[in-house]
């Protein structure tokens, strides 16, 4: 396994030092690039899924699926993206602990939350009885179903770049990297 050189980041004052991180990791297999049709079939499949999703419930539903399954690409690629949509610092900054500051969120965010988590953590068990019916009280059917799908190919994605060990930091919201 090869290292990159240190990132760096300017002072944030004229007197103060110049901040150096650990070296950032490489990546372990470039799996986009080795199987474009399995990549371009999740592209299909996150667009599919996304049709009619709320695009800010959307990010903090990718947000949470990234903390739980601790996807740091993810974490840095959908932070970016839900800033870009307007969501606040401080409500992206409590995702993960909502349970501790609900009153950040919406019944229906919340309902969508808890499904992320119980889709995600399925090792658990199965996804409660309970949090599905909160779920479908907030949700239509069909938009329900696309949630699902969405925290579904959220957890897809999260694997890809946790296996491959894909780098964050350097996405770029509008789909630049």
């Amino acid at each position: 396994m090869t290292t990159q050189d240190t990132t760096t980041l300017p002072a944030t004052t004229p007197d103060a030092p110049a901040t150096r991180y650990a070296p950032e990791h490489a990546p372990r297999l470039p799996w986009a690039e080795l199987a474009p049709d399995v990549y371009k079939a999740m592209v299909r499949l996150d667009a599919a899924a996304r049709q009619g999703v709320d695009p800010v419930l959307l990010e903090l539903v990718k947000i949470r699926a990234s903390q739980l399954n601790h996807c740091a690409f993810c974490l840095d690629m959908h932070t970016k993206d839900a800033l870009a949509a307007g969501e606040s610092v401080e409500r992206i900054i409590q995702l993960s602990a909502w349970e501790e500051s609900r009153h950040f969120y919406t019944e229906k965010e919340i309902a969508a939350i808890e499904l992320t988590e119980a889709i995600t953590v399925i090792t658990e068990g199965f996804v409660p009885d309970e949090v599905y019916e909160r779920a479908a009280r907030h949700f239509e059917e069909a938009d329900l179903t696309r949630l699902i799908a969405s925290i579904t190919v959220i957890n897809a994605w999260n694997r890809f770049a946790v296996t491959c060990r894909m780098v964050p930091g350097h996405y770029r919201p509008g789909g630049h990297k």
